[in-house]
């Protein structure tokens, strides 16, 4: 069978993730009149004979990869998912002439370096839907590859990039979720997924959604988005994560969306969970929340210190976040607080008083990470180039040599906390016997939050837990998961 388009889902860590951004473009490429196939690797046993069974029926004009991460951005683990992307696109060109481009989250941070590493021929930077489909055009003749927002290519002996062009939302796709496997990913992975918006305002010093889905939030309709969970109820997934950078960034689209789940009555059928920004909040938003069906919120707390918060551009100060978490237990939706510790500025006693003010909030669990990972383009990295992309420099840890574009995983960890095994005893002895606590990229999975290959909670998927990952671990510690 010939296609357009094939589109490959490389990601096979567990528990598993529906991988939504292929569905936009499979969507995309249908809508604009192609023929689209997906092959998903995600629950294959032998990834090279998957891929060879599938090519022996199959061929394309174009071959699509979405690299969703780079790495699980954790400094006590380090494990990068690159060598992966580069094997899978030697292993296709023993099976298919067919040109290959690489896009996703991931691949949009570092977009160069990644198809120089894989040896892919194109890219795409952001979003993919129409620049899938203009490549589609342009490779059968009908566009010009400069034309082409957001796309990566070999020019000579350059790889050359168009700036993304960051498309209105408000007429986008409307998906009709009939290219994944959505009830499969359901039992192994616990948890549908839907998008609300793209892009975020925040100003964080670490962030790389910058590249990946733009500085300006991009707006679904909300009957759009609610039409979307209608259609996943349908095939019996009702627990479901918002994938938003912070759905309260803008707050009136969060209530507008919550206000259409309630209007349709799905706040009674549905649970779901959401990243959020600790500001703004406020009760109104978080009890039109929970009558629209929200069971759990994750806040991007990062510190509790005021001088570290500003240090990593975040927008708010303790107090409000505090507020934050009065309101939630008022309204009485449980909640995570995730902490990121070793940013810069960071010493022993701000890390003391972030977990001193952890604890005040009460939260019903807490994330911690230790280092900030490093991403090209960020004001992070530009502070690193500033002090030294060197072995020498004290505040790094992981891959420095040889590693310009930061790549590798490389992290930001302040000297003043010492080596990373120090900083995580630090952080050990002022955490205690706490339960609520969970360490990002540990050894121990049983106190881990780095959701690479857990299989604790793999286990507790299959034997019927569902939720966002962090609920599901903290139901298990407390005793209330069977």
């Amino acid at each position: 069978m010939y296609y357009d388009l094939i589109l490959i889902n490389p990601n096979t860590v567990k528990p598993a993730v529906a991988p939504l951004g292929l569905e936009y473009v499979a969507e995309a490429t249908r809508q604009a009149g192609y023929s689209v196939d997906l092959l998903d690797l995600c629950f294959a046993d032998d990834i090279s004979a998957a891929i060879a069974d599938y090519f022996a029926q199959n061929s394309a004009g174009l071959i699509g990869i979405s690299a969703r991460n780079t790495d699980n951005c954790y400094l006590l683990s380090q494990h990068s998912y690159l060598p992966d992307i580069c094997k899978l696109v030697g292993s296709l060109r023993n099976h298919s002439d067919a040109p290959i481009v690489l896009g996703g989250a991931g691949y949009s941070v570092m977009p160069q370096e990644i198809l120089r590493r894989a040896r892919a021929d194109f890219g795409i930077i952001g979003d993919g839907e129409g620049p899938v489909v203009r490549l589609i055009q342009a490779l059968q003749g009908d566009d010009q590859l400069a034309n082409i927002p957001g796309l990566v290519r070999r020019e000579n002996d350059n790889i050359v990039a168009e700036p993304p062009a960051w498309e209105s939302l408000e007429s986008g796709v409307r998906l009709l979720r009939q290219s994944i496997d959505y009830q499969c990913y359901f039992r192994e992975g616990g948890q549908g997924n839907v998008e609300t918006k793209r892009g975020c305002p925040g100003e964080c010093i670490y962030c790389a959604d910058l590249h990946s889905k733009g500085h300006r939030p991009r707006l679904r309709p909300p009957e759009i988005v609610a039409d979307e969970i209608e259609r996943l109820l349908d095939m019996g997934i009702d627990c479901l994560h918002l994938c938003d950078s912070e759905f309260n960034l803008p707050p009136a689209h969060a209530e507008a969306v919550c206000q259409e789940l309630i209007r349709r009555n799905l706040g009674q059928r549905v649970r779901w969970y959401a990243y959020l920004a600790p500001q703004p909040f406020s009760k109104r938003l978080a009890t039109l929340m929970k009558e629209a069906g929200c069971v759990g919120i994750d806040f991007g707390l990062d510190s509790g210190d005021a001088q570290v918060l500003k240090n990593l551009g975040r927008e708010f100060t303790p107090d409000e976040a505090l507020e934050t978490a009065r309101i939630c237990r008022e309204v009485g939706i449980i909640f995570m607080l995730d902490l990121l510790i070793g940013g810069p500025g960071e010493t022993k006693q701000s890390t003391a008083t972030t977990i001193e003010f952890t604890r005040e909030c009460e939260p019903d669990c807490v994330g911690v990470a230790l280092g900030v990972r490093i991403y090209p383009g960020t004001k992070l990295a530009q502070l690193v180039l500033r002090e030294g992309l060197e072995p020498d420099n004290p505040n790094l840890c992981g891959h420095i040599e040889a590693n310009a574009g930061f790549a590798d995983p490389v992290f930001y960890l302040s000297a003043e906390l010492g080596s990373p095994s120090e900083a995580a005893a630090c952080v050990a002895e002022l955490v205690g016997s706490d339960k609520r606590f969970f360490f990002g990229g540990s050894q121990d999975q049983r106190s881990d939050y780095d959701y690479d290959d857990n299989i604790v909670l793999v286990e507790a998927i299959a034997a019927g837990a569902r939720g966002a990952y962090w609920d599901i671990l903290r139901r298990l510690r407390m005793g209330t998961e069977p």
